[in-house]
Parts: C-alpha cells; sequence; structure tokens
C-alpha cells in the first residue's frame, strides 16, 4: 500500500470544522431540555454496545447503515427518523459520529451534530450509562 497522505485525525478535524459540536454536557443539556423532536444516535458497533452500555434513550445505528436507514428512497429506510428536527451522534471516541455528521450533511441533512470525545467523553464526565440487555 502506497503511504497515505492524510490520516484519519486529519479527516475527523476536517470534519469538526463542517458541523455542528457538541460537549457531553452540551448534549445533556440538550436531552433534558428536549420534547421529543431530539434523537441521540449510537454510532458503535454493537460488541461495543453491549459491553459498555448506551446513553439512556439512544437508538443504536451501526455506523455502515447510518446513510441507507437516513433516506426515505432507500430500501433500509427506519421511520425512527421521521419527525426528528435534531440528530445527536455519537461513537467511542468521535472520530466516527464526526465523520457520519459530516456526511449526513453532505446529503442535506440539517440539525445533525455530533458529541465530541464519544462514549468515552461521557463517562469521564460522569454521564450516565444504561446496560444493554443480552
Amino acid at each position: 500500500m502506497n503511504k497515505l497522505t492524510r490520516g484519519f485525525r486529519d479527516l475527523v478535524a476536517e470534519a469538526e470544522k463542517e458541523i455542528e459540536v457538541l460537549s457531553p454536557g452540551q448534549v445533556r443539556s440538550a436531552l433534558d431540555s428536549a420534547t421529543g423532536d431530539l434523537l441521540l444516535v449510537d454510532l458503535r458497533d454493537i460488541r461495543e454496545v453491549k459491553r459498555e452500555g448506551r446513553i439512556a434513550g439512544s437508538l443504536h445505528v451501526p455506523r455502515g447503515m447510518l446513510e441507507f436507514w437516513i433516506d426515505p428512497e432507500s430500501p433500509y429506510y427506519r421511520r425512527e427518523f421521521e419527525e426528528v428536527d435534531r440528530l445527536i451522534l455519537y461513537c467511542n471516541k468521535g472520530w466516527r459520529s464526526a465523520l457520519a455528521a459530516q456526511t449526513l450533511k453532505k446529503m442535506g441533512a440539517e440539525g445533525v451534530v455530533h458529541m465530541q470525545g464519544g462514549m468515552e467523553a461521557w463517562k469521564n464526565e460522569g454521564g450516565a450509562i444504561e446496560q444493554v440487555p443480552h
């Protein structure tokens, strides 16, 4: 393989310049004041979710399916995305969610943000975790 000229950290940094970024505390505030038009999306692998739990009320969406589940023209479209004005994406460290938010923005989605630092930062700041039944 040829040497890469840009690594994933470069891509994440570029994405975070183009998207809205929230800290875990800001996400907590948004969840506390949510009126039902907010959807928290966990992009981690199902093994991570089962092993580490999730933020209460979040919808697990495998990262590789997000673009398909959100697009009404896709045969994989999920109705959970209807009636939602705001999506908050998170993953483990905030890398996948930054790139995913950038992609959704390119698709024309509005109201998409990502939680910086991901689940790791959420836990470090004392955020509540719920366990997922196996």
